[in-house]
């Protein structure tokens, strides 16, 4: 059985923090609990030798994590209910709901999108590329709704994906985010990477890879925008690291500061208000919306296009009925 092999520095300027809870940021995919176990097992060393999860790390510190690597899951089909918009000898679009996850990964082997498709599709999905991706030529984060393509055939996959590497995908997003911008239209163009300071999240970075995004303003409300995002690029959290990144999280993103208030006159019937948008939208109020390419057969353009989910459209509801009574 191959090894995995992991070597971090403890960076310098580093706080006093435990072992366990520094790897667990470092490492993608590793919960704390992972990591605890992994030190039972001695898979974590420094300068050879093994420690406890409790030891505080220090600046400078060679931490290497050596791990087993398990043979490949397999994907198996599973009845989960799924929202199919259309579907040919070729393709399938799917509307996936938040919450599901597109593929199966580390830690999501079953419940996923893919798992769902091998049972739906009785005529197979594309093998080309991940065996753990059938089909799939491009994804949505777990909490982010929306229109997927996905391919049924090896020629359906090569022809999709040359879209997208080269960039001639019609997708447009909407999002509910935090605040008001000065102009209507506008770009973000920002290079994308993983956070040096936590492996699970992406951070703008001069180093990172090319990231274009354009935005077009819906409506405005109290310190809140729905807004039309158009990508020029896909990087992972693209949407969510660009909007962040100018101050307009997306409302409802755990990850990038999208759960807290921050705009405007913190009142006690204001904040209730919040919290009562936050508990029915539990994640990111962002959905894939449209979708469009050259299809694989026809050679001809198609568009499909879906409904806002529940949740997102009960927030714009209440902060269209808040604005209009101008009760705060």
């Amino acid at each position: 059985m191959k090894e995995t092999v992991i070597h971090i520095t403890v960076p310098q300027g580093k706080k006093k923090e435990r072992i366990d809870v520094f790897l667990a940021h470092q490492i993608e995919n590793a919960s704390r609990n992972k990591v605890q176990n992994a030190i039972k097992q001695g898979y974590v060393t420094i300068d050879g030798k093994t420690v406890k999860s409790n030891h505080i790390v220090s600046p400078g510190e060679a931490i290497t994590i050596t791990l087993p690597k398990p043979p490949p899951p397999e994907a198996l089909p599973e009845n989960i209910p799924i929202e199919i918009v259309y579907e040919d000898d070729s393709i399938i679009i799917v509307n996936k709901p938040a919450g599901m996850v597109t593929h199966p990964a580390h830690g999501n082997y079953s419940g996923t999108l893919v798992n769902a498709l091998l049972y739906r599709a009785q005529t197979g999905l594309a093998e080309t590329g991940d065996p753990m991706r059938p089909g799939i030529v491009h994804r949505l984060d777990k909490d982010t709704s929306g229109l997927m393509v996905v391919t049924k055939s090896d020629r359906a996959y090569q022809f999709i994906s040359k879209q997208f590497s080269g960039r001639s995908i019609d997708r447009e997003y909407w999002a509910i985010c935090w605040g008001s911008f000065p102009e209507k239209t506008g770009t973000v163009e920002a290079s994308l990477g993983r956070s040096l300071s936590d492996r699970k999240k992406i951070a703008v970075r001069d180093d990172g890879k090319p990231a274009i995004t354009h935005y077009e303003v819906i409506e405005e409300y109290d310190s809140m925008s729905l807004v039309k995002l158009n990508l020029m690029t896909g990087r992972t959290h693209q949407i969510r690291v660009h909007l962040a990144h100018i101050h307009r999280p997306v409302f409802g993103d755990p990850a990038y500061g999208g759960r807290r208030i921050v705009f405007g006159d913190v009142t006690p019937k204001r904040k209730a208000f919040i919290h009562t948008l936050l508990e029915r939208l539990p994640r990111q109020a962002l959905h894939a919306k449209t979708i469009g390419f050259v299809h694989p057969d026809t050679k001809e353009r198609v568009f499909f296009r879906s409904d806002l989910p529940d949740d997102i459209s009960y927030v714009i509801e209440r902060l269209r009925n808040q604005l209009a009574s101008r009760n705060f």
